[in-house]
């Protein structure tokens, strides 16, 4: 796939690992140029803005569909899931009631993202800080349920999304900007839900049936009632849940075994009412492995669904494979080291091998301090987002894993390959001049011998010079 940019008759590659464009740099950078921007990506045109902060660096994953490699292990945990959904539901021919979509665009409208969802003009999800954005108007998604809208508007009622998501994060074991979700919806009408209690009713007589008035959806938890939506009888609720949960934990046991400990717990998600977690026991704590609800009436009413109710639940498949195969590092996910890959197969999905760690070498590590400008500090002005994206634009795939190799060319034209992982370990604000002062902590390893101080450097030094030109920063 080529990523390009063009600005006003001029076309530049986004293949340029060091040099950062004017719309991946934080506003404490200095603006140099206004010219208007077009940014193509997965084959649609789109024209930057003030909100554009998708970098070179993400991009490039778009297509890479780890979710669908050979042998891959999310491929592995996708099909395991999918897999179980064609035999818990069949229609009377005996065939899969659950339709598929694994390559859908990761591309999205702000509506399909947040509007469609219910989730309110306020809600920290929607900042520049926690989102990929091509355009003040469209963005990567930021989840797999983006999509449920547009599926059940082309009239479909159970279905399964499988791909990749895109959040701004930091940098370390359990954090990706890119991970891989599964999302599933399941709708029923009355004579299904009710069909040993045909008496019975979906909505309450008293709903009027008409759409929610926007103006009234409501923002916080505290303020929705869990036990049910407004327009739902208590026994629909009740009927529908209970089909939920009975399918959710076969689907727990399926993967993680018969004995699995597990337990629901009461959560909040602005697109279903009521919705729920569901925890396993593993190693002496309980995780988290997938969220779900009743859907929203009103998202219903928005793709055009006036007479049924459902349930949606979405899981990440790495959080899964990490415990299924026990992954350390959520960053492995991305390697395309043999030593890696080779460990896992799909000739038997039921047989999951323990991953076996690929490098034991002695970590560098590294501090990188520095002076943010003036009247700039922290969440005002800089987000330590845009220092990771920054690091990842200049040093590419070295920095998304531990314990993986990548290749790397110093001054002497010798390859060697390299690994990091950062994270901020101080802040400190001037008593005097009220300057703000950041530090950054940069772990290196090497795959396959013992890195030396300075072949790190070399490394060191880009990221610091970069940072002094993107952020106007003053190194410590």
């Amino acid at each position: 796939m080529l990523l390009t940019l063009r600005v006003r008759g001029t076309r530049a590659s986004l293949r340029t690992a060091c040099a950062l464009p004017q719309r991946f740099r934080s506003s404490a950078a200095p603006a140099k140029s206004s010219a208007a921007q077009e940014l193509n990506v997965n084959g649609g045109t789109y024209t930057t803005d003030s909100w554009t902060n998708v970098t070179p660096k993400i991009l490039s994953h778009l297509g890479a569909n780890k979710h669908l490699q050979k042998d891959h292990p999310l491929s592995i945990i996708r099909q395991r899931i999918v897999n179980y959904f064609y035999g818990a539901y069949r229609n009377q021919r005996g065939n899969p009631l659950f339709s598929v979509y694994e390559q859908l665009n990761p591309v999205v409208t702000v509506q399909q993202n947040f509007d469609n969802l219910l989730i309110p003009a306020d809600h920290v999800s929607r900042q520049k800080s926690d989102c990929y954005y091509v355009n003040r108007e469209h963005l990567l998604r930021a989840h797999t349920t983006a999509h449920q809208v547009e599926l059940i508007s082309g009239g479909l009622d159970n279905f399964l999304v499988v791909g990749e998501v895109y959040r701004r994060d930091e940098i370390d074991s359990t954090h990706y900007p890119v991970f891989h979700q599964a999302d599933a919806v399941r709708l029923v009408t009355k004579d299904k839900l009710f069909e040993r209690n045909p008496g019975l009713e979906l909505f309450e007589e008293t709903w009027s049936g008409q759409l929610a008035d926007p103006r009234l959806i409501l923002p916080s938890s505290k303020f929705m009632d869990q036990t049910k939506q407004p327009c739902h009888t208590l026994e629909a609720v009740k009927l529908m849940e209970h089909e939920m949960k009975h399918v959710l934990v076969g689907l727990t046991k399926d993967l993680f075994g018969p004995r699995i400990k597990y337990r629901w717990v009461d959560t909040y998600f602005p697109f279903t009412q009521p919705s729920w977690e569901l925890e396993i026991y593993f190693k002496d704590q309980w995780l988290e492995v997938l969220g779900c609800g009743i859907m929203r009436h009103e998202i219903l009413q928005k793709a055009g669904v006036h007479q049924s109710m459902g349930y949606a639940f979405g899981v990440g498949l790495e959080r899964l494979a990490m415990i299924l195969f026990d992954i350390p590092d959520i960053r492995l996910f991305w390697s395309n080291d043999s030593g890696f890959l080779t460990q896992f197969s799909e000739k038997d999905l039921h047989n999951l091998p323990k991953y076996k760690p690929i490098s034991h070498y002695p970590q560098c590590t590294n501090d990188l301090s520095f002076w943010l400008p003036d009247n700039v500090e922290v969440d005002a002005g800089f987000s330590p987002n845009d220092f990771y994206d920054l690091v990842r634009s200049v040093a590419g795939d070295m920095v998304e894993q531990v314990r993986e190799s990548f290749p790397f060319i110093d001054s002497h034209y010798r390859v060697f390959p390299i690994a990091l992982q950062i994270s901020l370990v101080d802040k400190f604000k001037h008593p005097k001049t009220g300057r703000s002062s950041l530090c950054f902590r940069i772990v290196y390893r090497h795959m396959e011998r013992t890195l030396t101080q300075a072949e790190v450097n070399e490394v060191h030094k880009q990221i610091a010079s970069a940072s002094v030109d993107s952020f106007n920063v003053q190194i410590r």
